[in-house]
């Protein structure tokens, strides 16, 4: 005969307590922690925002606090001033070369997935040899890339040797985000759509890629987003064209003016919103997903 267990108003209380949280004082340690925290988000974006701020001076506006009124005169002036700098053409060639380098990154880097979803032999030798790159030193590697196209009687440009350059950079990170993207990737599903008479192109297109697409995706925005920075592997491979960095670098040196303050801003900017479309992507993409899921 089994016994019964009969819950007793003193075990009922206890137990509530136990689950209940505590309505105590937090200990010290939480506010150390909070405290640091607090800290490491105003050094990372205090100077950020103290830029985003000064921006928007107007013209007695300096490079320093207090403000001198408000409005959009640095913006203007960065666009439309030769004094500083090729800032459209530089932005319109750091777009393009990023770009290019998302393309080839996401391309290789989903054909290095496909290649080492099997062992074979030397694949770690490959491996290594693929990230390796990122072990060197950015500008010891451009200053590299530079010297071989001079050696090869090429002259060093940023659709040329910058890219390349940038792709030693880019395309380590694109395949270890590949790889990990694809290791969650279910065989059974690629072999089903064989089973059933899809090709072997078939299957990549109908299965795996709508499948890996927000993992191409991330691929993408690392692409994107490591090119439209660089700087160290650009110095030595862009000629006698800027790149956005460059030129950013290049009116530290002879600008003195909030429009510095005005391409910081505007670059910022950017990126938030390739950021912002990239996340979107994504999500549009398991939307679509888990409605393709209910109605089937």
């Amino acid at each position: 005969m089994s016994a019964m267990v009969v819950d007793t108003p003193e075990k009922d209380t206890v137990s509530r307590k136990a689950i209940a949280p505590s309505r105590g004082r937090r200990p010290w340690t939480f506010y150390v922690l909070a405290s640091l925290f607090t800290a490491y988000v105003i050094a990372l974006y205090g100077p950020m925002f103290c830029i985003y701020v000064l921006s928007f001076q107007d013209i007695r506006g300096g490079l320093v606090f207090p403000m001198k009124g408000r409005s959009l005169h640095w913006f203007v002036d960065l666009f439309t001033q030769v004094r500083t700098g090729d800032v459209k053409g530089s932005f319109d060639r750091s777009i393009k070369l990023a770009i290019m380098v998302t393309i080839i990154t996401v391309v290789i880097s989903f054909l290095a997935g496909l290649g080492f979803r099997r062992r074979f032999k030397g694949d770690s030798i490959v491996f290594y040899m693929m990230i390796g790159s990122l072990v060197a030193p950015g500008l010891v590697l451009g200053l590299g890339t530079g010297l071989l196209f001079q050696a090869l009687g090429l002259s060093p440009a940023w659709y040329s040797s910058a890219l390349g350059a940038q792709l030693s950079w880019t395309l380590p990170f694109g395949v270890l985000v590949m790889f990990a993207v694809m290791s969650r990737f279910n065989n059974a599903w690629d072999e089903a759509a064989r089973d059933l008479g899809a090709s072997r192109w078939q299957a990549i297109r109908l299965v795996m890629i709508p499948v890996l697409a927000p993992g191409l995706v991330a691929v993408a925005l690392f692409g994107f987003t490591l090119s439209y920075d660089e700087f160290a592997r650009t110095l030595q491979t862009a000629g006698s064209l800027n790149t956005l960095p460059l030129e950013i670098w290049s009116m530290t040196l002879n600008v003195t003016s909030p429009s510095l303050y005005a391409l910081g801003t505007v670059t910022t900017i950017v990126s938030f919103i390739v950021i912002g479309v990239s996340l979107g992507s994504i999500v549009l993409i398991q939307k679509r997903r888990g409605a393709q899921k209910i109605k089937g």
